[in-house]
């Protein structure tokens, strides 16, 4: 029992530490994944929704330096306790989306890799599993080191935590792993290589045959029955190969101006996903940028979820010399996570990107 308690100690600690690490080098991407599980169609909290980025920091730094007080033996009782309840948490929530088809992609490790509901599901009874063994094995969780070195160690992981949170909120992710990061095509992004994997899907085929009910399941093809048909439905066994990018676009009122804009030398896009929501320092800091980015030759649009009115305004009240276009709100959220932001493509391949309060930084 002592060497399971070593082992789960090290498998644990070092699993949140990563998981933790990975949601709190992007705590709004966190906070975009909990507003979806608080939704009417999800688990119908959407009170919560307006506290979606302050509990996804808590969330997010609790986690790590839970990792961090089992590695090191502080407070074994109070962590593992602790472990306990929000694994039984989490494989709930896990096994509700997965039963319920509700979300698609859990979020327990960002963007960095994506496990469908039933993956993260089985990665939560595993951890389940390795945490009932420290629970019933408490008593050889010692710490490491003695009691001021471990307190110390146990602060210092709270505050660096709490920290490095604040720093990606105001400014950008420490590291993207998102399909619009720097050095990253877009048009290669949204293609389907020609030897790309195909989508595998299963016909389930209705006949009344000599009037009886009848099922015939095909790849696609049309069953040789003498009977009436009834009806098919089709089941997706394998979706293939799905490209990074698949929503994005850039649409005026009347046409699609994707390609127009991809193609361009020198492109600056001002990110805004959702303009009442925008903060208004960063708005305000946008005029002298965009217009110096003119002057250096570059097309400068903006993109936004927003309304006809709502683009006219910001506009008109911020006299921008630039027009706005039409993107999905959730695509302008995973290109940049500020609310404004701006990206500096050529050809359609990221060159730069800022949060608003590093836009003086961006080199024209």
């Amino acid at each position: 029992m002592k060497y399971l308690v070593h082992l789960s100690r090290v498998f644990v600690g070092v699993l949140f530490i990563i998981s933790g690490f990975i949601k709190l080098n992007d705590p709004l991407g966190f906070s975009y994944k909990l507003e979806e599980y608080f939704g009417a169609d999800v688990l119908n909290i959407e009170f919560l929704i307006p506290y979606a980025l302050g509990i996804s920091v808590i969330v997010v730094v609790f986690e790590v330096v839970l990792g961090v007080f089992l590695l090191i033996g502080y407070k074994p009782k109070l962590t593992v306790w602790s472990l306990l309840a929000m694994i039984v948490f989490f494989t709930f929530l896990t096994f509700y989306s997965a039963y319920f088809d509700k979300v698609k992609d859990c979020g327990c490790f960002g963007d960095a890799l994506k496990l469908t509901p039933w993956e993260s599901f089985t990665k939560d009874i595993i951890l389940l599993v390795f945490i009932l063994i420290l629970f019933f094995g408490l008593k050889h969780i010692k710490p490491i080191f003695s009691k001021l070195p471990t307190t110390v160690i146990g602060l210092l992981s709270f505050v660096i935590s709490l920290w490095f949170g604040y720093h990606v909120l105001m400014h950008l992710p420490s590291i993207d792993f998102r399909a619009y990061k720097m050095g990253a095509n877009l048009q290669d992004g949204m293609s389907t290589p020609d030897d790309a994997a195909k989508p595998i899907l299963e016909y389930t085929w209705t006949f009344t045959v000599n009037g009886e009910t009848q099922e015939f399941v095909t790849n696609g093809s049309y069953p040789n029955v003498d009977g009436d048909y009834v009806g098919v439905e089709t089941k997706t066994i394998d979706e293939g190969y799905m490209p990074p990018i698949q929503d994005f676009a850039i649409e005026s009122d009347d046409e699609d101006l994707t390609t127009y804009f991809l193609e361009k030398d020198k492109l600056v896009i001002v990110a805004m996903y959702a303009i009442s929501k925008a903060e208004a320092d960063g708005v305000a800091k946008l005029k002298t940028f965009t217009d110096k980015a003119i002057k250096n030759g570059y097309t400068v649009i903006g993109l936004t979820s927003s309304g006809a009115e709502d683009k006219a305004a910001v506009k008109r009240n911020y006299k921008f010399n630039f027009d706005f276009y039409l993107c999905d709100e959730k695509v302008i959220k995973t290109i940049v996570r500020s609310n404004p932001g701006v990206v500096l493509l050529n050809k359609g391949t990221v060159k730069n990107k800022a949060h608003w309060n590093d836009i003086e930084d961006i080199e024209l």
